[in-house]
C-alpha cells in the first residue's frame, strides 16, 4: 500500500488548508483512514480518523476546526483545516488500516508526510 499526501503549505493564523491523501496498491477500500501530525521536538500525535462507514474521531485539539472526509471510490481521505493556529504547525501524515479504537489508532500504513506551517 502506498499513501500519497499533498496540500500542505504556509498559511497565516486563522486561515485554511485542505490536505489530501490517496491510497494505491490495494484492490479493496481501506476500512479506516486518518491523519497524524508531528511538531518539531514532539511525538507524533493522532489528529482524526474516519471509517468507511462514515464514523469519525477527532483529537480534542482540532474538534470544531478540522473536518475529515473520504471518497471510498477513490480510496482518498481529506483533512479540511480551518481556523488554523501556530500550534497546528507540524508535518502531517496520512495513515490507513491497522488497529482502530477511536483516538487509539495504530495504523498499518503511513504516507510520507506533508508540511503545514501556520504563521502568527
Amino acid at each position: 500500500v502506498q499513501l500519497q499526501a499533498s496540500g500542505g503549505g504556509l498559511v497565516q493564523a486563522g486561515g485554511s488548508l485542505r490536505l489530501s491523501c490517496a491510497a494505491s496498491g490495494r484492490t479493496f477500500s481501506s476500512n479506516v483512514m486518518g491523519w497524524f501530525r508531528q511538531a518539531p521536538g514532539k511525538e507524533r500525535e493522532f489528529v482524526a480518523a474516519m471509517l468507511r462507514s462514515g464514523s469519525t474521531t477527532y483529537a480534542d485539539s482540532v474538534k470544531g476546526r478540522f473536518t475529515i472526509s473520504r471518497d471510498n471510490a477513490k480510496n482518498t481521505v481529506y483533512l479540511q483545516m480551518n481556523s488554523l493556529k501556530p500550534e497546528d504547525t507540524a508535518v502531517y501524515y496520512c495513515a490507513s488500516d491497522g488497529l482502530y479504537a477511536g483516538a487509539t489508532y495504530s495504523p498499518a500504513y503511513w504516507g510520507q508526510g506533508t508540511q503545514v506551517t501556520v504563521s502568527s
